[in-house]
């Protein structure tokens, strides 16, 4: 006979959801490699699995927990439905997903933590569904899997409701959908700003590249949602001399902060002098540190380039009740470049860069430098590598970089 401990059940959901919240950030942070995700995936999977061995417990307790609407105990409660195969376990689920695309998440990321065999049915049920939300959420799962929905694809290209048409948009590129360019093309003026953006993000992807490339500039404006993901793919998509004229028109427009990401995707060592400028302004030091790193392949923690935080630096919420700016520090994960250090690093280094040849890593942005960074690279440059591989060959699938590690590790033979 197996006895169940409440408590430990409920730590069991609790590190689950609080896992996947930690792994929801650190697929997209500069500081995680494949070996730490796949680390982390192995502590997430080990909770789902107390969970299981739990029985009807788990399950309860992981109803119970869905009362917060947080997208973590979405997450768990998910994946313990879906593997059920239980229609009121999952409904239950969903019931709480459809309140928003941001609790969806969890769904869409338990249909990916399953093995495609077993999501599939889940997937296709949820795409013949009727409510927007849950058509997001299938769209989302086929996409982590890079299953292509085929012909439905064509038709959420073009959904009267912006939730769906945005995620459809954002799939089409994923999935390499080259005969969806019309359709993108046309979502280029779409009235919602964010279907107008995944359009221009899937057309640079699919090789429209030019006219996508501009809609996608257009978003490049500080302080924008996506002002830093736009000023990253136009440089990457545009041929490297209109590359660097875009740069120099963001440093005309003192949008500074958008001009050391766009140094950094443009990745020509001859802004490297630029660069290390950069790091003396408080504001950009560690943004430009990190632009020099992905040109580079330096290390500025292991190779000793890096100081401490100016004294009296604070960003992010304060501690004081009357500070209305609870904003968190987007650059919280990077160093802090020593800005004597590095330039001596590239005083001795830079003979081995040339100029207007574009590097991720310190390797030439070709086909064998690309797949050494997917390897070894650390999150944001693995996507960044990913991209690169993908203008590369339009109509191909873009590389899942936030699938789980194991998966990953398998497919890249690491």
């Amino acid at each position: 006979m197996s006895y169940v401990i409440p408590h430990i059940v409920l730590q069991y959901a609790e590190e689950a959801a609080f896992l996947w919240l930690l792994r929801a950030r650190a697929v997209s942070q500069r500081n995680y490699s494949l070996r730490d995700l796949a680390e982390l995936d192995g502590r997430v999977e080990a909770h789902l699995d107390g969970l299981r061995i739990a029985g009807e417990a788990g399950w309860e307790v992981c109803k119970a927990e869905l009362a917060w609407e947080e997208a973590g105990e979405v997450f768990a409660g998910a994946s313990l439905a879906f593997e059920s195969g239980d229609p009121l376990r999952i409904e239950e689920v969903l019931a709480v997903a459809d309140q928003s695309p941001e609790l969806a998440r969890g769904v869409i990321s338990a249909l990916g933590w399953m093995g495609w065999d077993q999501a599939q049915p889940h997937v296709l049920h949820l795409l013949a569904s009727e409510h927007p939300v849950r058509i997001r959420m299938g769209v989302g799962a086929s996409a982590v899997h890079r299953a292509d929905p085929g012909r439905r694809l064509a038709e959420l290209v073009r959904h009267p409701e912006p939730v769906v048409r945005s995620r459809a948009l954002r799939a089409a590129g994923e999935l390499g959908r080259t005969d969806l360019r019309f359709d993108v093309a046309a979502a280029l003026e779409d009235g919602d700003e964010g279907c107008r953006f995944w359009a221009a993000w899937a057309g640079v992807l699919l090789g429209d590249r030019e006219i996508s490339a501009r809609t996608a500039a257009t978003f490049a404006v500080p302080g924008g949602a996506r002002a830093e993901a736009a000023a990253d793919l136009v440089a990457r998509a545009l041929p490297l001399a209109q590359a660097l004229g875009w740069w120099r028109w963001l440093v005309a427009q003192d949008a500074h902060r958008l001009a050391v990401i766009a140094a950094g995707a443009a990745a020509d060592p001859a802004l490297v002098p630029w660069l290390l400028e950069r790091m003396a302004d408080e504001a950009l030091a560690r943004p430009a540190g990190e632009a020099f790193s992905a040109i580079t392949g330096a290390d500025l923690a292991y190779e000793n380039l890096d100081r401490k935080p100016p004294e009296g630096f604070e960003a992010g919420p304060s501690d004081d009740p009357e500070d209305e700016d609870v904003a968190m520090d987007a650059d919280e994960d990077l160093p802090w470049p020593d800005p004597e250090r590095v330039a001596g690093w590239w005083a001795r280094n830079q003979g081995r860069f040339a100029a207007g040849t574009r590097y991720l890593l310190g390797a030439p942005v070709d086909q064998p430098g690309l797949l050494h960074a997917l390897r070894t690279g650390t999150q944001r440059k693995r996507a960044a590598a990913a991209l690169e591989i993908a203008l590369r060959y339009p109509g191909n699938a873009l590389f899942e970089v936030r699938a789980r590690g194991d998966r990953q590790s398998r497919v890249l033979g690491v």
